[in-house]
């Protein structure tokens, strides 16, 4: 099965893993090495890294010795913070629900399709019009990220128990395609357990060989956690593929990520 890494996904995924610890921004040229080890070619860099600045997540500025740098603009850090918890914090499964009720009137309808892109990046599953659902543990991080985008004036949430009338892991089978979700944490293992395996009966990698193998899972596994918003596991299919790919990662976590960053910082 091949595996699709954009250039903008890995660079974010690149600061998300290793661009905070550089002291200051970082260098351009840095980061046209990084990218390189995972086979993006500079041209492809520096595009990428010019659709992050119209799109305010790269700021411009100088490294040390002057030469040309990028470093977070506020609202990537905390979008980042917020990555780090869904990435690789254990989830604190709640057996509460949370609920957001919307209404944006209709001339502010691109508000409206804004607040629901949001709300599915986010991991909500859709009850009804305007009633979309989560696991309760999401509600800081939704409440965060409707306050940074204005849209809290049109949101109400709610927290509490699911009362019927259906059984509840027969409405959850609703409103998440539960197949669809099985389906990306198979991909997910098919192609990297294979390197976990590997890692397991060989030799230690290089950290290079540690950096470009933890880059590329990790670009594929940051977006499971918010397609699978970590939903109380008696609810989910009796073979739910979930738990072996959160533990894959979690040790090529352990594995790669300090070696990797030999390379990061030789």
């Amino acid at each position: 099965m091949a595996e699709q890494h954009t250039p903008r996904s890995l660079i974010v995924t690149f600061h998300g893993a290793y661009g905070r610890s550089f002291e200051g921004p970082v260098p351009v040229s840095a980061l046209v090495r990084l990218l390189g080890a995972a086979g993006v070619d500079a041209p492809s860099v520096r595009s990428s890294v010019s659709r992050l600045k119209r799109r305010d997540f790269l700021l411009p500025a100088k490294a040390a010795d002057g030469s040309a740098a990028y470093a977070l603009s506020e609202e990537a850090r905390l979008l980042l913070e917020d990555g780090d918890r869904r990435i690789y914090g254990a989830p604190r499964v709640s057996e509460e629900w949370l609920v957001a009720v919307f209404s944006v009137p209709e001339q502010e309808r691109h508000k409206r399709h804004l607040l629901r892109s949001r709300l599915a990046r986010l991991g909500f599953g859709a009850v009804a019009p305007g009633v979309w659902i989560a696991p309760a543990q999401l509600a800081g991080e939704t409440t965060r990220t409707l306050e940074r985008l204005h849209l809290t004036a049109y949101v109400e949430l709610f927290r509490g128990a699911h009362l019927g009338f259906a059984p509840t892991a027969e409405a959850v089978a609703r409103w998440w395609d539960l197949a669809a979700l099985a389906k990306q944490h198979e991909e997910f293992l098919d192609l990297h357990e294979p390197a976990l395996r590997a890692l397991q009966t060989g030799p230690e990698p290089t950290p290079e060989a540690a950096y470009r193998t933890y880059l590329l899972a990790l670009d594929t596994w940051r977006r499971l956690p918010y397609a699978d918003p970590g939903l109380p596991r008696d609810l989910l299919p009796a073979d739910w593929p979930g738990d072996r790919s959160a533990a894959v990662f979690a040790e090529l976590h352990t594995r790669l990520h300090a070696r990797g960053a030999r390379f990061v910082h030789p």
